[in-house]
């Protein structure tokens, strides 16, 4: 197989949510045109208030607060098409403190973020993280299922086991459990999923649980 010039015996297309290396192989599928979700990001010159994750849950998106560094914060929304940054940020009271101010990178975005693929591979072809078909970043398992991913593709280039099946058995729990997510986010149950997770702190941990291992 050649690709780029390169000679190798497979190609492993990790070449992020819209692969080149999937349509060129013939597997990918039509993107969905309804509940349709981007991101965008930003990094912030402040000192971080926490060593976590935040997540702020606004009316039409979700907000990440994740400390960088001493003197920076990465703020992240995902949200339908149309959410205007600043003025989510302004409508969370929570955020005051880095409403305003100076970004010290330039507004960075991706999505659509649902995305298919007929299969995880093709032949010699195998699709691996986000090129194989994504759902959305709501849970943020991404790089989780990225390296899971990688260690199945190296397993099925040494003959150990099937790509397709165990990637599908691998990713199962993250794509049950992002479609019903995304589906009551963009639906006007959107309200009431945080006062229910409060209700149920022991379903949503094990959930949550679930996903993390």
């Amino acid at each position: 197989m050649v690709a780029a010039g390169i000679r190798g015996s497979w190609l492993f297309g990790a070449d992020g949510l819209h692969s080149t290396v999937r349509r060129l192989a013939g597997l990918e599928l039509p993107a969905p045109r309804s509940r349709r979700r981007f991101g965008m990001t930003r990094h912030v010159a402040v000192e971080p208030w926490t060593d976590l994750i935040e997540i702020h849950w606004a009316p039409r998106a979700e907000v990440y607060v994740t400390p960088l560094a001493p003197e920076l914060v990465g703020v992240t929304i995902l949200g339908a098409p149309r959410t205007h940054f600043d003025e989510t940020i302004a409508g969370i009271p929570a955020l005051a403190r880095v409403a305003g101010l100076p970004s010290v990178s330039g507004l960075k975005g991706a999505g659509p973020f649902r995305q298919r693929a007929s299969a995880p591979s093709r032949g010699r072809v195998l699709l691996v993280g986000d090129a194989s078909g994504y759902v959305d970043a709501i849970t943020g398992e991404g790089l989780r299922l990225g390296f899971d991913q990688a260690r199945l593709a190296v397993g099925h280039a040494l003959g150990e086991l099937g790509y397709d099946r165990a990637w599908r058995r691998t990713t199962r729990d993250f794509r049950v459990f992002t479609n019903r997510l995304v589906l009551a986010a963009t639906s006007p149950a959107r309200p009431a999923i945080v006062p229910l997770a409060r209700m149920l702190p022991g379903l949503y941990g094990s959930v949550v649980e679930k996903l993390a291992r």
